[in-house]
């Protein structure tokens, strides 16, 4: 093991989903949600572990591991210190109490950290170093190396660092959210006292310095660490420890009813940037004078330490991920144009008048499918208003500049932009004003609740009468993520649901209560209540002696009511089958509780991130049954403190389009992980991974490979017909 773990006074906390549930009171039949996240982020980690997995994917994937790993520190360990400090205990639902699940949380994350720092040591550095790729130590570097890399630090980064020293002159500093610092002990000549201060490593250009076109690369803070001498002239360096800090993501103030809810968001982010640290990650055979004065300092205990002789920001190999070396990689995936749009001038307001459009990315093209709606809708002049919500968007968006010129235009535009979504907030804010200043309505979403749903409505004057386009997505309207993300999205101008759409822009950016739709199930006001009479009719048809069936796919189940709601269909005899790329809080397969439960992970090239609900309704045929996509997991957050909306799917050939993509899932035998009752996982084929199994099924090529050979072959079809014709 490559993590050392501080000792800690607290005894070890029990591991609750260990517990076999007595039964449907049981509080143990719900898995704790905290844990099951780092079981999913272990999958996650696994991709980088797995073989079969191209090198420079392999070591994205680790990249990915640590980014999820930090976000789960300043959401949830963060909420969990508050907890603590507040003197609030766990819901009667949750055996663990918030010390328990920090044990728990901190003995799983040094085991998985220390298995990513014994994968990138042990198995990718040798296998990058093959393909001449070397990350390098100081002391790794050749003569001529180091002078180049000295000569370059003078020039580019010793101007910069500012060391700030520590005594009773200076204050200890601020240290800013996922920096990398040197922590360094400093001692004047002839004299025994000790003297703090602190170098960070600027965060300019990259993490890494590479050398000329060489694939030889050397960490900053290595460079600095080894120049120090110029920073503190005369004085002798002691010791000197790397060390990075995690602050609290989740501050206090509740802006759910603010007045001024920009003005609330943005005080938080100011909040926020200094908020309590929540994690230390230091630096191996870490200098013990050095680690207390930081954990003095920062108010940390040894609990809140993390030593690893690995990397601190596993974030720093995104530019090893990032060389330009295809055989290395994934084959370059492009897109298809959905048939009938390959062309700028296609008539998208026409196709959909002739069916509705079903696409799914990224194996369609989000630029030619969802962007040129909105940028065909901006520059139509039978367009008379347009309407969207936007809950996160790429930096360079599409969507801005067409929403400014729809309404430079003269067309009514409004906007709805979710202030809150995590992480996001000073984008949006900065979208939100650049859209008022261009004359658009922008609403900040319902008071008391984050705007989640991703929809957008076009109003069209055309010679029969006013018409009404939407889109109903299960992804946010983001350019670069529609790339990597997996999604679907509808278009229609299905009056029943136009009409739906228009009432629930009307209840985000008016003061409309509406609560009842024709085709939509909207959260807050009806979601939850439907999607439990749909699992609840499955039970009623399965004790009638009749078949009940059930399929979901979504990102995350947490959701107490729902799974309870699954728990007594599963005892009436429904088959369920859960699809959840992230955590799941339902336990499967326990004896007289959910023993008809099954739960799988799709893991792999793209993020399953579409949400697709299947109920069989007692029908023979299951393209009879009952299929909705929409933007909500079955989360409490989701279907009770967010505005959220699913759409059915009626077009036969669309419903065998989505019975097709969940058979996928549940017959993958390469990404797809089955869950135990425990809450641990197992891939499906293990000896798949070892290389003992050679099979023409394709199964075997997994998902997402699948979708895009299919994906190809239609494109192919259709172009095929259109030069025929």
């Amino acid at each position: 093991m490559n993590e050392v773990a501080k000792p800690s006074d607290q005894k070890r906390a029990p591991a609750p989903n260990d517990i076999v549930p007595r039964g449907p009171d049981d509080p143990a039949r719900f898995l704790n949600r905290d844990l099951q996240w780092l079981e999913f982020n272990r999958r996650v980690l696994a991709q980088a572990l797995d073989p079969r997995n191209p090198l420079l994917e392999r070591v994205r994937f680790l990249a990915i591991f640590g980014s999820n790993l930090d976000e789960f520190f300043m959401k949830r360990v963060g909420g969990l210190r508050r907890q603590i400090d507040a003197g609030v205990g766990s819901p009667p639902w949750e055996p663990l109490s918030p010390s328990d699940q920090l044990i728990l949380i901190r003995e799983r994350v040094l085991e998985q950290t220390g298995l990513a720092t014994h994968a990138f040591r042990d198995t990718l550095l040798p296998l990058l170093n093959r393909e001449s790729i070397e990350l390098l130590g100081w002391n790794d570097l050749t003569e001529t190396e180091r002078i180049e890399a000295e000569l370059w630090y003078r020039r580019n980064i010793f101007p910069i660092l500012t060391p700030l020293a520590v005594d009773p002159g200076h204050r200890f500093p601020f240290i800013s959210n996922m920096s990398i610092s040197l922590g360094v002990l400093l001692r004047r000549p002839g004299e025994s006292e000790a003297l703090f201060a602190r170098v960070k490593v600027p965060e300019i250009g990259g993490k890494l310095y590479r050398f000329g076109l060489s694939r030889r690369f050397i960490a900053l803070q290595d460079i600095i660490a080894h120049n120090l001498d110029d920073l503190f002239p005369g004085m002798e360096i002691v010791k000197v420890l790397p060390f990075r800090v995690t602050r609290n993501a989740e501050t206090e103030r509740d802006n759910e009813d603010a007045e001024d809810l920009l003005e609330q968001i943005q005080q938080q982010l100011r909040e926020r940037r200094f908020a309590r640290v929540v994690r230390l990650e230091i630096g191996a055979k870490a200098n013990e004078r050095i680690l207390r004065f930081l954990e003095d300092e920062l108010e940390l205990s040894d609990d809140d330490m993390y030593e690893t002789d690995g990397m601190l920001d596993w974030g720093t190999v995104n530019e090893i991920a990032d060389l330009d070396m295809p055989e290395l990689r994934w084959p370059k995936w492009t897109p298809v144009a959905p048939a009938g749009l390959e062309d700028e001038s296609s008539d998208i307001f026409a196709m959909i008048r002739a069916g509705d459009i079903l696409v799914q990315h990224p194996y369609e093209s989000f630029d030619h499918s969802v962007e040129h709606f909105i940028e065909q809708a901006a520059a139509d002049p039978k367009v008379v208003a347009i309407k969207q919500a936007l809950y996160r968007t790429s930096g360079d968006s599409p969507f801005i500049p067409s929403l400014i010129r729809a309404a430079e235009s003269g067309k009514q535009v409004a906007v709805l932009v979710e202030l809150r979504a995590r992480f996001d907030e000073a984008r949006n804010i900065v979208w939100a004003r650049k859209l008022e200043d261009a004359g658009v309505h922008v609403a900040y979403g319902v008071v008391g609740y984050k705007t989640h749903t991703k929809v957008a409505l076009v109003v069209r004057q055309e010679q029969s009468g006013i018409r009404s386009y939407a889109h109903i997505g299960t992804g946010n309207y983001n350019s670069k993520t529609a790339r990597m993300y997996e999604d679907l999205g509808l278009m229609t101008c299905d009056a029943s649901i136009t009409e739906d759409l228009i009432g629930l822009f009307n209840y985000m950016t008016g003061r409309s209560r509406q609560t009842e739709y024709q085709k939509l199930l909207v959260a807050p006001v009806v979601m939850k209540r439907r999607f439990i009479e749909m699992i609840e009719r499955e039970g009623a048809l399965a004790k009638a002696g009749k078949v009940g069936r059930i399929i979901a796919k979504m990102n995350q189940i947490e959701d107490r009511s729902v799974t309870d709601a699954l728990y007594r269909a599963s005892m009436d005899g429904v088959q369920i089958d859960l699809i959840v790329r992230g955590f799941c809080c339902v336990r499967p397969g326990v004896k007289g509780l959910s023993d008809h439960i099954r739960v799988t992970s799709t893991i792999g090239r793209f993020l399953e991130h579409s949400r697709i609900f299947w109920f069989g309704n007692g029908r023979a045929d299951p393209l009879d049954g009952d299929f909705y996509i929409g933007s909500a997991d079955w989360m409490y957050r989701n279907l009770n403190t967010r505005v959220e909306c699913a759409t059915p799917i009626e077009q036969r050939a669309h419903r065998e389009r989505l019975w097709h993509i969940l058979q996928l899932h549940m017959t993958d035998r390469r990404q797809r992980w089955l869950m135990k009752p425990d809450g641990s996982y197992e891939l499906s084929d293990p000896a798949v991974v070892a290389g003992g199994v050679v099979s023409s099924d394709p199964a075997f090529i997994g998902t997402h490979q699948r979708l895009m050979q299919e994906a190809l072959e239609s494109r192919a079809r259709a172009d095929s017909m259109r030069l025929g014709s």
